[in-house]
């Protein structure tokens, strides 16, 4: 049998448009009140109809998710996974829309995707993030937008991201600490924030320790497995081969340690490898990769939350939406000390 809001509301003693506002995050509703209604919600399994919704106010309940990856990353699962569960915890729904930005017309496709679906909010990832004349679109067209990992200009909307800087600076540190001295960095796509950063904290702490880096060192990426193999392969067949690699991802990462197989290497005894996101794949891969976590499952269930905020079309520019979550570096079994320290 379908359960209604008329049978939330009866059996916790409330009028059904008391449930309303609760199920739509309305203000001014008592916190005690708000917990009484939801544990009946709970109870009964009750789900809101989103046309039904829709229809009885000025919101469509749908909230999009703007990704340039069309080859599905393990970043991207990640944050479609993140947003979605959210979405459902707050009634919402989600509406995935994956975007190719080195296609012609790609912001074409996006503004038609936002004009059809009427959207009560986006969440823009890297690149697309960063493109200012889509966020000048977007501002004209008044729908509220949060940015993951931006890089710059955070007034300017809500945004969630991590330290990417002390992050990859951490990283390379913790390589140095097992010993090693030669140590290879991939990049990422030039066009994300994450990619100067990222190498940034590579640079500094090899500074720091008094390291210096050889041009070949670090080679160009683009967050795929493939130029993680090509660019792994390149160092691994120098002169001067590197006994460390920190790759700008995990997906670059997992490339260098097929790079290392097919050079008949051994990882860690001959190359250790670290990766940064911490994706399912680099949990169980062999070996498993030392990997920066960052969170992004949290970091889209973050961004999903900022846009619900009854606040928050009204100030986009207040500190409390710029939210900076933790990171965690996480050793497993393609790191040790180089075969000649150890």
């Amino acid at each position: 049998m379908t359960i209604t809001i008329k049978d939330v509301a009866a059996q916790a003693g409330v009028s059904a448009k008391t449930v309303s506002r609760v199920m739509n995050q309305e203000a001014h509703v008592r916190p005690e009140l708000r917990d009484a209604v939801m544990k009946v919600v709970e109870a009964l399994g009750y789900r809101p109809n989103a046309f039904a919704r829709s229809l009885s106010s000025a919101r469509s309940y749908l909230l999009g998710l703007f990704l340039h990856d069309p080859a599905w990353s393990s970043y991207a699962v990640a944050m479609q996974r993140g947003a979605l569960m959210q979405c459902r915890k707050r009634n919402y729904h989600l509406v995935v829309e994956p975007l190719d930005i080195s296609s012609e017309g790609w912001e074409q496709q996006m503004m038609a995707s936002i004009d059809a679906l009427r959207l009560d909010g986006a969440i823009l990832t890297p690149p697309v993030c960063r493109h200012g004349p889509l966020l000048d679109r977007l501002e004209a067209l008044k729908l509220p937008y949060v940015r993951i990992s931006p890089g710059e200009d955070p007034e300017r909307s809500g945004v969630v991201d991590i330290d990417e800087e002390r992050a990859a600076y951490d990283m390379t540190q913790s390589l140095i600490d097992l010993g090693h001295r030669e140590i290879g960095f991939i990049k990422g796509i030039p066009s994300h924030a994450a990619t100067p950063k990222r190498l940034k904290g590579y640079l500094e702490a090899m500074r720091q320790a008094g390291l210096s880096v050889m041009p070949e060192r670090v080679a160009p990426g683009d967050f795929t497995f493939r130029s993680g193999i090509e660019a792994g392969e390149a160092m691994l067949r120098s002169p001067s081969r590197p006994t460390a690699i920190f790759a700008s991802n995990d997906d670059m990462a997992l490339g260098v340690s097929a790079a290392a197989a097919k050079l008949g290497l051994t990882v860690p005894m001959d190359l250790s490898i670290a990766g940064f996101d911490d994706t399912a794949t680099a949990r169980i891969a062999w070996p498993p990769i030392t990997t920066v976590r960052q969170p992004m499952e949290e970091m889209a269930a973050a961004a999903v939350d900022i846009l619900i905020d009854p606040g928050y079309r009204s100030a986009p520019d207040d500190p409390r939406f710029r939210r900076e979550l933790a990171y965690a570096i996480i050793t497993r079994d393609s790191t040790a000390p180089p075969a000649a320290a150890s």
